[in-house]
């Protein structure tokens, strides 16, 4: 039974004016009563309680019984959001933070929000001087109650939904004042990253961050929803793991229980989860905490959120077709969009000749065309006669870019971060004549050459980049046409291009390790045609593998994995591992292969990425309640933080920190 009267009614209703200045003292009286354990209040003591604190004895009563009976009176019977022109001449009480307060003439308007709306408020001076200048002195942020009549506005605002009504207020209570906030609670704030990441708790009452929050459980709602229909277990799986090799660097955490020893915090649950098919749950899901610490960009944090699936007897196939449909119930039921046709499949090396990435973005097309039958050897212009890569793109109606946009784009492409040694272009002149910025080098039927085979119209643009690695100079064009994309207005984030990347490569060199790494990890199955090459060309093995793009983006990403020991154990030799380590690493798992373990895939998708796409955000950052910044801090809790001495000698721990140079 709840006793704390005063906590419990009497901040929590708008008391009679004659009782307001006792209320503290009934909240004592009747509380330190009602806290001895047993004890029943005589008629005779209730009859003279009310002499001494100044209160009604029906109003005491009311008090005492819904304390006994647990009544809860509420501090509002609307929400800020709620109220319409259908609710003029209702009495109601609300709640919420002082968004703003405007005095005219006589009169004071205060906008009340909450997490549904902005209600205004109406305080008269005529009608309640003292209540009108009580309101004057409401600041920013201010917790406030107030009691009134929904009255309807005489100068509507069409920009909210209670754009129509507007409360006269009879009733004032201030529940909390606040300081200036360090900047304006506005969806455009005046308040810069690093000052509204300080202060994350004020930033998350700004309506715009508020709702990518509402989307990102909506989100979730709906994705449980869709996997429970079709049979998914929802299975949480341990934070404190081991550490494996492969992949980014853990994060780690030493165990006091155990002296130099050190849990890990799971990148993913991906030994776990085939455990679980090991374990026969056969379809398996979980909304998921994982951990990386690698270097941050728009779409990385160091903790993150994944929609982790796992399914056993099943194809590649059959895993595309789960959550494909997937996608789309997400698209219609969120966004109200919807897709008649299959998502566009694309092997992975056909993806970067024609796009130069594994997630190549299809809202718009400037596909690459190569070059080298154009220009290699058809003129004197050393660039291109000595490369091993000619790529371009076509921008259309372009050509009426100046020299001051055609420099721009040479430093884009020359920037560190990209890499290019320069740029070649070619403007298609309104006659169908070609002119070239390396014009002196070739003759006028290789640059005619050069539009029929860009397929150039006049007005068009051609860009040009060549290099000795054909993978990197593709990787720049790459960066070069979303710049363009995003130039033109091609990457409009009201339009979603969706499709499958398949056929990854099984491994990727690695000149840091001096030998090969797996490009997804070492549980993939190789694609069942390609078995044999890894005993005689392991690089040219292709994965068993897929991901999920939208909009130049991997939403998610999966495989087929290895069910089978001795293939398992084949994968590992090709790794590096020796028996030894690769026992120490993961015999809990190659044991487990041995009790029967199904056929079994899966796939992981992110659910910040998923919400930012949705929300049409730039990063995943203003998807998430609290995150880090762009150095992996969290500078509301000002986290990583030293800890203290004791705490490092029960851990067994001495740091040694590397001199400053």
């Amino acid at each position: 039974m709840e006793t704390h009267l005063n906590s419990l009614f009497f901040n929590r209703i708008m008391l009679p004016d004659s009782a307001i200045k006792y209320k503290s003292f009934a909240g004592f009286v009747i509380c330190g009563m009602l806290d001895i354990p047993g004890l029943y209040l005589k008629q005779s003591v209730l009859s003279h309680l009310p002499c001494f604190i100044g209160i009604s004895q029906d109003f005491l009563y009311l008090c005492i019984l819904a304390n006994i009976y647990n009544i809860y009176i509420m501090y509002r019977t609307q929400t800020c959001g709620e109220l319409r022109i259908s609710d003029a001449g209702k009495t109601v009480t609300l709640a919420g933070w002082v968004q703003r307060v405007r005095k005219m003439g006589g009169m004071t308007f205060v906008d009340l929000r909450d997490r549904y709306g902005i209600t205004q408020l109406v305080f008269n001076e005529e009608q309640n001087a003292e209540l009108c200048e009580r309101a004057n002195k409401l600041g920013r942020e201010y917790v406030i109650q107030v009691s009134g009549t929904v009255n309807e506005r005489y100068s509507k605002n069409a920009n909210i939904p209670t754009g129509d009504i507007e409360i006269i207020v009879d009733k004032l209570t201030v529940l909390n004042a606040s300081e200036v906030p360090p900047f304006t609670i506005e969806d455009n704030s005046d308040g810069g990253d690093d000052i509204r990441m300080k202060y994350r708790y004020l930033d998350l009452r700004r309506s715009c961050v508020r709702k990518n929050l509402e989307l990102r459980h909506e989100m979730c709602i709906a994705v449980r929803n869709y996997l429970s229909n079709l049979g998914f277990l929802e299975v949480e799986t341990p934070m404190l793991i081991g550490s494996t090799p492969e992949g980014a660097r853990d994060f780690v955490v030493p165990s006091r229980m155990n002296p130099g020893q050190f849990y890990a915090l799971p990148q993913s649950p991906q030994t776990l989860k085939q455990l679980l098919m090991v374990a026969g749950f056969d379809r398996y899901f979980q909304i998921v905490k994982c951990f990386r610490d690698e270097d941050l960009r728009a779409d990385r944090q160091p903790e993150f959120t994944q929609i982790d699936c796992e399914m056993s007897f099943v194809t590649q196939e059959d895993i595309i077709q789960t959550f494909e449909g997937m996608a789309k119930y997400l698209f219609k039921t969120i966004r109200g969009v919807e897709f008649d046709k299959p998502f566009l499949r694309l092997p992975w090396a056909e993806a970067m000749k024609r796009f130069g990435s594994d997630k190549p973005d299809m809202r718009f097309g400037m596909e690459f065309v190569e070059l080298m039958d154009v220009f290699k050897g058809k003129g004197d212009f050393a660039v291109f006669n000595d490369a091993e890569y000619i790529g371009g793109i076509c921008a259309t109606g372009c050509a009426s870019y100046t020299r001051k946009q055609m420099d721009q784009l040479t430093d884009f492409v020359k920037r560190p971060q990209i890499g290019a040694k320069g740029l070649v272009y070619a403007r298609v002149q309104e006659d169908g004549s070609v002119k070239s910025s390396v014009d002196k080098f070739y003759s006028e039927d290789v640059l005619a050459a050069l539009k029929e085979k860009m397929q150039a119209a006049p007005g068009d643009l051609i860009l040009i980049l060549s290099g000795a690695d054909a993978m990197k100079t593709r990787k720049q064009l790459c960066e070069l046409r979303l710049e363009m994309g995003e130039r033109l207005g091609l990457r409009d984030k009201n339009k979603f291009a969706l499709l499958w990347v398949t056929e990854f490569p099984m491994f990727e060199w690695s000149d840091e390790e001096g030998r090969l790494m797996a490009m997804h990890h070492p549980f993939t199955h190789p694609m069942d045609e390609d078995i044999p090459l890894l005993d005689t060309d392991p690089a040219a093995v292709r994965a068993d593998a897929y991901d999920m793009v939208c909009n130049g983006i991997e939403v998610g990403g999966g495989s087929i994995r290895i069910h089978d020991p001795k293939l398992q154990e084949k994968m590992f030799e090709i790794l590096g591992f020796t028996p030894e380590r690769a026992q120490e690493q993961f015999g809990f798992l190659m044991n487990a292969f041995k009790y029967g373990a199904p056929p079994h895939g899966g796939l992981a998708y992110g659910l910040d990425r998923w919400v930012s796409i949705f929300a049409g955000l730039d990063s995943i950052r203003d998807c998430i309640a609290f995150p880090k910044n762009n150095s992996g801090r969290d500078v509301m809790l000002d986290a990583p933080a030293c800890i203290d001495q004791k705490q490092l000698d029960e851990l067994c721990l001495k740091v040694d920190l590397p001199e400053d140079k």
